[in-house]
């Protein structure tokens, strides 16, 4: 199918697709989403579909008003009021315990649970509005690759796979939502985001360790599970605080590798590396700005050229927003360091 591309004029056109059953991927804040009606379980099948992605694996629910949740949740919790009323719309999902049979199986991955967010973006809540209905919408990406962050990404894995995309432009953070699961004694995130735990325990109180997922458990949330933001090449992590990066460069290139860079501006020009390739993620040490463009950069890097064989890419300390950075690069290149 030819996949159009669909802009702020024409999202009613967009909202008819998702009407009619079919597929339109549509800008966040965090990363474009691929949308679906969450209560057509025909419609979701196709977004599995045309992800590749693991059907065992929850969706979340995004929605346009606040109210909507009531659709779903029978008695949504004080703590969840007041972090609703502190960060939707905005890139916090929370799980829920649903009302039984209010949500296709193919949503919830056969549990009890779902999980729900409102989107801070003009676009996404015009398209469900529009629509009429709630959204699912996991990155609009083929799975296990980098999340796309513009309406060409999604164009470049999901072209003649899906009916259209609503060209938002950038996204502004860059990394996918932070997951609260509610429907424990003890609320605990199962995936970091740019809302961290000091900000939601300033609302709610203290909140609980999540765990390890075991092997043979289903995930209640997505990205817990399965392999993720993985481009062609190899992704290989710079220890923190390492400024030199010469060496690693050296002996990478003595091995035959041909090595392209993700850090900041700084660090590429204070060592005037000898690369494939190099893309900036920040003029200084900025997490904000190296949490925005890693999709990006890993994304670019993979496609500009295919003599790349390995990217190397900067880290940053596992706190604040550093938490949800290190979280998506350790999944790219599956833990391993130089």
């Amino acid at each position: 199918m030819e996949t159009k591309r669909y802009t702020k004029e024409t999202v009613s056109q967009a909202a008819k697709r998702i009407q009619a059953g079919e597929l339109i991927a549509f800008p966040t804040e965090t990363v474009y989403g691929l949308g679906a009606d969450a209560t057509n379980a025909e419609a979701v099948s196709h977004v599995y579909q045309a992800k590749g992605r693991p059907s065992d694996n929850p969706l979340i629910v995004h929605l346009s008003t606040k109210e909507q949740l009531n659709q779903f949740v029978a008695e949504v919790p004080e703590r969840a009021i007041k972090l609703i009323e502190t960060f939707w719309p905005g890139p916090l999902t929370m799980i829920f315990e649903i009302i039984p049979g209010s949500l296709p199986s193919v949503v919830t991955g056969g549990l009890k649970t779902a999980a729900f967010r409102m989107p801070d973006h003009e676009l996404a809540l015009a398209l469900i509005t529009e629509a009429g209905v709630p959204l699912v919408g996991p990155s609009a990406n083929t799975s296990g690759k980098p999340s796309p962050t513009t309406a060409d990404h999604v164009l470049h894995d999901l072209a003649g796979k899906v009916t259209g995309v609503l060209d938002g432009g950038a996204t502004t953070v860059g990394l996918e939502s932070t997951v609260l699961d509610l429907s424990v004694p003890e609320p605990v995130i199962l995936r970091p985001g740019q809302i961290v735990a000091a900000e939601i325990e300033a609302v709610i109180g203290k909140l609980g360790q999540a765990n390890a997922l075991p092997t043979d458990q289903q995930p209640k949330a997505p990205g817990m599970k399965y392999q993720h933001y993985s481009p062609n090449a190899r992704v290989l992590m710079m220890p923190v605080g390492e400024r030199d990066w010469s060496e690693a460069i050296l002996k990478l290139q003595t091995e035959g590798v041909r090595v392209a860079i993700l850090a900041s501006e700084e660090i590429i020009s204070m060592n005037q590396l000898a690369s494939v390739g190099s893309f900036a993620l920040s003029e200084g040490d900025n997490i904000a700005d190296a949490s925005r463009l890693l999709f990006a950069g890993l994304r670019q890097l993979d496609e500009s050229s295919n003599e790349i064989d390995t990217i190397l890419v900067q880290t940053y300390p596992e706190e604040g927003l550093g938490l949800a950075y290190m979280n998506r690069l350790k999944k790219a290149a599956d833990n391993q360091y130089i």
